[in-house]
């Protein structure tokens, strides 16, 4: 993976000063390789308010909308204590497994708070594709399909239960690891 990074001046600062400081070597984009170990996916921030029904609304985002931001263009500024970054990152080279992180969490001053965006994905991926599975030992509750059957069971500590493919997708998981399916595989699946 490529990471991309570019330092921006103090947004207080006259145009003179910043166009003068973007100038300078530091301040110049900068690429890093790195391998990685998971990619962090970033939620879009849940509402606040209730809809024109006065119910809860409960957003829903597809995966693929997340993970543009390993495009290798879009743009994301993070901000320090005392400095802001704009970052993009490109994706090289797939592995066989991709580990996704989805950031549910985000921590203020008083509390933690979850945001409860459902991510939509395929539970089936045309070939060669990337097939959804779950975490080897995963805390709380997870999807498991099994192999021979291709039936999906719902893990919560002891409790095993059956669970419609449909309602996997529903669920506010915030690890999924995906498997590269290779053509092999699929001719013996028969997708």
């Amino acid at each position: 993976m490529r990471i991309f990074t570019k330092k921006l001046p103090h947004p207080d600062l006259p145009a003179e000063e910043k166009a003068q400081l973007l100038q300078n070597a530091e301040y110049q984009e900068m690429m890093v390789e790195s391998t990685f170990m998971y990619l962090t996916l970033d939620l879009p921030t849940a509402p606040l308010y209730k809809d024109e029904k006065e119910q809860l609304i409960i957003p829903q985002v597809p995966l693929f909308s997340i993970l543009a931001k390993f495009n290798g263009v879009t743009e994301k500024e993070y901000k320090t204590y005392k400095e802001n970054f704009l970052k993009r990152f490109q994706l090289t080279k797939l592995p066989p497994y991709l580990i996704f992180c989805i950031k549910r969490f985000t921590k203020n001053n008083f509390f933690v708070e979850k945001n409860p965006t459902i991510v939509n994905f395929p539970i089936t991926v045309p070939s060669p594709g990337w097939l959804w599975c779950p975490p080897r030992c995963p805390p709380g509750v997870t999807a498991v399909p099994t192999q021979g059957t291709g039936k999906w069971y719902e893990l919560q500590d002891l409790q095993v239960t059956d669970i419609l493919p449909q309602m996997i997708t529903l669920s506010e998981a915030y690890i999924q690891i995906w498997k590269r399916r290779e053509e092999d595989e699929t001719n013996q699946q028969g997708a």
